[in-house]
């Protein structure tokens, strides 16, 4: 690729942002955000899919396509010593969305 003013700002962006979450406090507030964001994606997802009602089957094949996606990333490589930041917050992100639509479930069964 060339070596372009765009490309060395990505880059330079990206090197940032690598050192600064590189500090464990922050690494841990962006997972816990990410898992944060994903019971609330998982409320959306649950009550936008219920409105109407015809979208429950297309919402439940696309949940599930996505989650065995980030498990397949997650867990279906070779272990690295660690991980990077984006798949660990994909992963929360997942574990977030599966936790809300448990309670979900549970609270449509009570």
């Amino acid at each position: 690729m060339q070596n372009t003013r765009i490309n060395r700002l990505i880059d330079v962006l990206g090197e940032q942002f690598t050192r600064w979450a590189s500090n464990p406090w922050r690494r841990i507030s962006l997972l816990v955000i990410s898992l944060l964001f994903g019971t609330f994606v998982g409320t959306a997802i649950s009550t936008t899919a219920g409105q109407s009602g015809d979208w429950d089957i297309i919402a439940g094949a696309l949940l599930v396509l996505l989650i065995e996606f980030v498990n397949l990333l997650v867990y279906g490589f070779p272990r690295l010593k660690t991980r990077s930041l984006w798949v660990e917050m994909l992963n929360a992100l997942k574990i977030g969305v599966i936790y809300n639509l448990f309670v979900e479930a549970f609270k449509l069964g009570s």
